[in-house]
């Protein structure tokens, strides 16, 4: 580019003679003076191929990168997490006592308790288990009004076998059969037969049978103090806690494998998935305010007599995902992402090494599938 630049001379006089009045008084000449700029335009060399893990930084910031080799292998991938579970008793529950009285027989920590049979004593009167969601808030016998709870204790009775004969429907009518079925039922506890359930005299919980897991008071304390007991399911279920961006991989009714602290492995299926953590806690979790936010997987179990020889403990639960077999392997910090789209790997050809272009399949556990002009055996540059 040319940039010009007036300068302003006095005239000369003639060579031979001083300046003359005249002479001072022309005007100065215009001289142009051409100066010169020139733009240096520096330039940056384009890459041709990136490997898409590293940061790109300057030349003078980036250090030095060394370089070794892997063998490209063959065999298989699979896109499945593992997670660290708990091996557990299923849907632990407070016992909550109705009534007064004062405790007077525990059971053992791991009894199990079948329904009809004696939970604990209050009173030195056997405190029944039956089975039932709702639990009960009154006294049942004569005069008593309509209700579910009459249609859970009929349940009960029936299935207990007190109510043989007598035609006993199942409804929430107390009917002069019920009365009956009771006073059998009292028969058998050698308890005075009243025909009335007296208000904590039955305990309902909605398992099939109870096991003890842990208790809340010491004998002699008075009801109402405390939970008496906490029970659980007689099943082993396995919790598991993924972080959020493993959720995905748990699917409803999702097959998964379990890993038992014995070596041992027992497949099972995903039961649920609720969100904070706590409902659903097999006995062993640790339930702390971090886990709370968490989403706590249950996963049922296909066979329990083989999760019953370890007992509860720490698991590994496999949840098996995308897989590729006799498929061409590479380490994913050997792939190159190439300028115009694609992905290479630098191939060692005997002293030198060239480039090659490869399709990417299966991603998994920082290993990649690869297809293309390499075969099993082949060395490619990784970073060290």
């Amino acid at each position: 580019m040319t940039v010009t630049r007036t300068t302003h001379t006095p005239a000369e006089a003639p060579a031979g003679r001083a300046p003359t009045p005249r002479d001072r008084r022309r005007k100065p000449r215009k001289v142009v003076v051409p100066l010169v700029v020139t733009a240096a335009i520096t330039g940056a060399a384009v890459l041709g191929v990136t490997r898409p893990w590293e940061r790109q930084e300057s030349g003078a910031a980036r250090p030095p990168v060394e370089h070794g080799t892997v063998a490209v292998q063959k065999g298989s991938l699979s896109s499945g997490i593992q997670i660290a579970g708990t091996l557990g008793y299923d849907e632990p529950t407070p016992v909550v006592a109705a009534g007064r009285g004062t405790v007077t027989a525990l059971p053992a920590v791991g009894d199990v308790v079948k329904p009809g049979g004696k939970l604990y004593e209050a009173d030195g009167t056997a405190v029944v288990l039956m089975r039932g969601s709702r639990p009960l808030w009154r006294d049942l016998g004569p005069g008593t009004g309509n209700g579910p709870d009459v249609q859970q204790l009929k349940r009960n009775l029936v299935d207990l076998g007190y109510a043989d004969g007598l035609g006993l429907a199942v409804d929430e009518k107390f009917t002069q059969g019920t009365g009956i079925a009771i006073k059998r039922w009292q028969k058998s506890l050698g308890v005075r037969q009243t025909g009335t359930v007296a208000l904590g005299s039955v305990v309902m919980l909605p398992q099939a049978s109870v096991r003890v897991q842990q208790l809340g008071v010491q004998l002699g304390a008075p009801l109402g103090s405390a939970s008496i007991m906490t029970v659980s399911g007689t099943g082993l279920v396995v919790t598991v806690r993924p972080a959020d961006n493993q959720l995905s991989r748990f699917k409803p009714a999702g097959r998964v494998e379990v890993r038992l602290s014995d070596g041992g492995t027992v497949t099972g299926r995903v039961r649920s998935l609720i969100r904070g953590g706590s409902a659903g806690q097999g006995e062993g979790d640790s339930g702390g305010d971090g886990d709370r936010q968490k989403t706590t997987v249950t996963v049922a179990l296909d066979s329990q007599s083989q999760a019953r020889k370890t007992g509860p403990s720490s698991v590994t639960v496999t949840v098996v995902g995308d897989s590729v077999s006799d498929a061409l392997i590479v380490p994913v910090t050997a792939l190159l992402a190439l300028d115009g789209g694609g992905y290479g790997v630098k191939v060692v050809d005997g002293t030198a090494t060239r480039l090659v272009k490869v399709r990417l399949g299966l991603i998994a556990d920082a290993q990649a599938q690869i297809s293309g002009s390499v075969q099993p055996g082949t060395q490619v540059v990784v970073p060290k």
